[in-house]
């Protein structure tokens, strides 16, 4: 097929107006019970979850196509180990007074400090990295585009196919991050976005109250 032909649009469903608002219904009921989890079961989650859910990623719509994400999948214990101490080096500088008392004050509410056990705990550490360089194939080098944008809504698609498996998932942001090319071995060139801590909930695990409010429909939206 010649690079500038076009297909078919997908064909969609043909939902009446009552079955497209149940069906989004649904679908807001379900996502709206993911949560942040900080206490992660070691219990193993098959492979091919994984393997789907970032499959579901990799259809996020991008910059001219190019896909400029790569998610390097963490499951080695000695690896997960090293991330763990280099995450917790940033971080304890972090609540050392690198971060402002504006932000610690709004971080307090949700109980986290320097200490990441999880990033050992759970199965699957993914570290999601944007490419500013790359394009469609292999060995390809061009200019990519709207890296943050494409990598942030890939990133929510396996957020959301993950919850869907029935998996929590918790987003970890060290700042800087450059230690995590080198213990992926990933070019120097692609920036770390962040590492996506994939797992079951360990029983009995609790998220704070504070997380459970979210802003109403009339506050994050608005009709022109």
């Amino acid at each position: 097929m010649k690079p500038h032909e076009h297909i078919p649009y997908t064909a969609l469903p043909d939902y009446s107006d009552a079955e497209r608002i149940d069906r989004a219904r649904m679908v807001y009921e379900q996502l709206k019970t993911r949560r942040t989890c900080r206490h992660f079961s070691d219990a193993p989650v098959p492979r091919e979850v994984i393997e789907y859910a970032l499959l579901a990623a990799g259809t996020a719509p991008n910059g001219a196509n190019h896909q400029p994400w790569h998610f390097a999948v963490i499951e080695s214990a000695d690896k997960k180990k090293a991330v763990r101490e280099e995450a917790e080096r940033e971080e304890a500088a972090f609540y050392d007074g690198k971060a402002s008392a504006e932000w610690i004050e709004a971080l307090a509410p949700l109980g986290t400090d320097e200490k990441k056990p999880y990033l050992e705990t759970a199965p699957y550490l993914i570290v999601i990295f944007g490419q500013r360089r790359g394009g469609m194939f292999p060995g390809e080098k061009k200019q990519n585009y709207y890296v943050t944008e494409s990598v942030g809504i890939a990133a929510g698609l396996l957020i959301g196919s993950l919850h869907d498996a029935g998996l929590a998932t918790l987003t970890h942001t060290p700042n800087p991050m450059k230690f995590l090319n080198e213990i992926c071995g990933r070019p120097s060139d692609e920036k770390p976005m962040m590492i996506l801590v994939v797992g079951k909930p360990a029983p009995g695990a609790t998220i704070p109250v504070h997380a459970t409010h979210k802003k109403p429909l009339d506050q994050i939206s608005s009709w022109l």
